[in-house]
């Protein structure tokens, strides 16, 4: 199997355990229903989720940084199975609330060494297409997972969604071990070590940018169910096809991220997107009472808000190319930071003020991840022209 082909396989297992992390967002109503909690407390769940990501993910792979990347891969997968087993057994929103951190650390851990892995199977030129494909994984997870599991838990149960997930796990581990060659694991990096690459200021403004931008995003997203029910008005089979037109969006949006990288470069794709996610987020809210307009709109921000995935990355990478595994965890733990605050935000703005709102303040944050990143590119770029004036002198 070629090297191009292993990294669509591992995009394939990344949907899957994409599915497994926003699954919880198109299901929410359901979830509150049955163990009986108000929604805006069931949307805590992704507050849970990704606070243990956040803070779990850097420290297990600071544990397992010398074991081979294959075997890393396949236990995470073992424990992801286990975590989507508890949803489905154990009853009450206790257990619920311990499943999702055992799956967000397993998740976690595959989903880094899953990046780690396709950077180093793909050539140097072709770096931002491999992680754009691992990316479009996760959105394939909207695409298809999202809306699957909405309809699963209408016809049958929200918890059959999770038995599912558990099943094609186990087949995720056979083809993982069948098609993923041996890697070498790396030095144990010192969680000391790796926090100590935010006191770079180029770095640690970069990593705002993600925050911002999922912040924003999380805001919005993690009551869209809720949104197109009450505000827009939307029927279940409606809300159903308005999450699978979203993810098809998103799908797109990621891959002319990857390519835009490539082809045009981290400053015009960056920002670019993050303002196209800003304004769709805009209009979502001005146009909300009418499904007619909400469901292009839905697919708007979509593909703008997952164009900014594997660009971000990748710029990350640049930034610390010798540890680019480091990048890769600390962005994973500061996007899920930024899920955990903005579902907790959008909470706030629930509970105090209304389903309307979301969009708004979403737009917000995505406005100021936009504005961070610029700063951010104009502080590498002197930082690169600071080194290459040394480099000059020292020649001379």
């Amino acid at each position: 199997m070629s090297s191009t082909w292993k990294i669509y396989m591992l995009a394939v297992v990344s949907f899957l355990v994409g599915t497994s992390e926003f699954i919880i967002a198109g299901i929410l109503d359901k979830v509150a229903a049955d163990i009986g909690v108000p929604v805006s407390a069931a949307g805590q769940l992704i507050t849970v989720f990704s606070l243990a990501y956040a803070f779990g993910t850097p420290i297990l792979m600071a544990v397992t940084a010398r074991l081979e990347r294959r075997k890393l891969l396949l236990y995470s997968l073992g424990v992801f199975v286990v975590g989507n087993g508890m949803a489905v057994v154990l009853p009450g929103f206790e257990f619920l609330i311990v499943s999702r951190i055992i799956l967000a650390l397993s998740t976690g851990v595959f989903v880094v060494t899953a990046l780690t892995v396709a950077s180093k199977l793909a050539p140097p030129e072709r770096q931002g297409r491999a992680i754009a494909t691992l990316v479009m994984g996760f959105s394939t997870a909207l695409i298809v997972g999202v809306p699957l599991g909405r309809v699963v838990a209408s016809v049958y149960d929200w918890k059959m969604t999770f038995a599912g997930i558990g099943v094609l796990g186990l087949l995720a581990i056979l083809a993982v071990s069948w098609t993923i060659p041996q890697t070498d694991g790396e030095e144990p990096v010192p969680l000391r070590k790796q926090l100590a690459l935010m006191k770079e200021p180029r770095i640690a403004v970069a990593l705002l940018v993600t925050f911002f931008w999922i912040s924003g995003y999380s805001i919005a997203y993690t009551y869209i169910s809720p949104f197109l029910l009450t505000v827009t008005g939307m029927s279940e089979q409606v809300v159903s096809a308005g999450l699978f037109a979203f993810g098809i969006a998103s799908l797109i949006g990621s891959k002319l991220g990857g390519y835009g990288t490539d082809k045009w470069g981290v400053p015009r794709t960056l920002i670019g997107g993050m303002l196209l996610h800003a304004a769709s987020l805009i209009l979502l809210s001005l146009a909300a009472h009418s499904p007619a307009a909400v469901f292009p709109l839905l697919m708007l921000w979509a593909f703008s808000a997952w164009s900014s995935g594997p660009t971000q990355q990748y710029y990350l990478i640049t930034l610390a190319p010798e540890a680019s595994g480091i990048m890769l965890s600390l962005n994973s733990s500061v996007l899920q930071l930024a899920m955990a605050a903005g579902a907790g935000i959008g909470g706030l703005v629930v509970e105090q003020a209304s389903l309307t709102s979301i969009s708004w303040i979403g737009a917000a944050g995505v406005v100021v991840a936009a504005a961070t990143a610029a700063a951010s590119l104009g502080i590498t770029r002197s930082h690169r022209l600071a080194e290459e004036r040394k480099l000059r002198q020292a020649q001379a």
